[in-house]
């Protein structure tokens, strides 16, 4: 059994309600560029090499094309050579950690976290002035006995290369 409407404000009022509430809502959803005017001056970028301040051999070379690959899929700018783009990304790894995550009752190592420590720029190459910068650190959890130290490098690289990503696509 339906209960009625005790108010007497009935659907009329409820409608509009629910139009205020929407317009409200959808009046502060936008469209967020790196431009205060609306749409972003940045229409293509080039991801220079990953520089490799740690002892981990190739991990700079896999994440570079891991970011590469993921501007590419997004799509929101186009991939350059150098000195031809818009924007110029530029990163550092400075830091490169295998760290026990989780223990067995045992003391055994059950999940091992790999910590990446970046330093991340976005620069104008027509003048070389920083769009952003930013120190990021990402993280990736792998089992110990059915993966391998590669998992969780590639793990903490898609969390590297979302927040690239968020963070040079979007402004908030």
């Amino acid at each position: 059994m339906m209960e009625h409407n005790q108010t007497g404000l009935g659907k009329p009022f409820m409608r509009a309600a629910l139009f205020v509430l929407l317009t409200i809502g959808l009046a502060g959803c936008g469209v967020y560029t790196l431009n205060p005017a609306g749409k972003s001056a940045i229409k293509s970028i080039t991801v220079e090499q990953i520089e490799n301040k740690t002892t981990e051999f190739g991990l700079t070379d896999r994440l570079t094309e891991f970011v590469i690959d993921a501007f590419i899929k997004e799509g929101s700018m186009k991939v350059v050579p150098e000195g031809m783009g818009d924007a110029s990304l530029i990163a550092i790894l400075n830091r490169y950690q295998k760290l026990p995550a989780k223990f067995d009752e045992n003391d055994q190592v059950e999940e091992y976290k790999i910590v990446l420590d970046l330093q991340v720029t976005l620069k104008n190459p027509k003048d070389d002035s920083e769009i952003w910068t930013e120190h990021m650190i990402q993280e990736g959890l792998y089992n110990a006995s059915s993966q391998t130290e590669e998992d969780g490098q590639r793990a903490a690289g898609n969390r590297l290369v979302e927040a690239i990503l968020n963070r040079t696509t979007k402004s908030w």
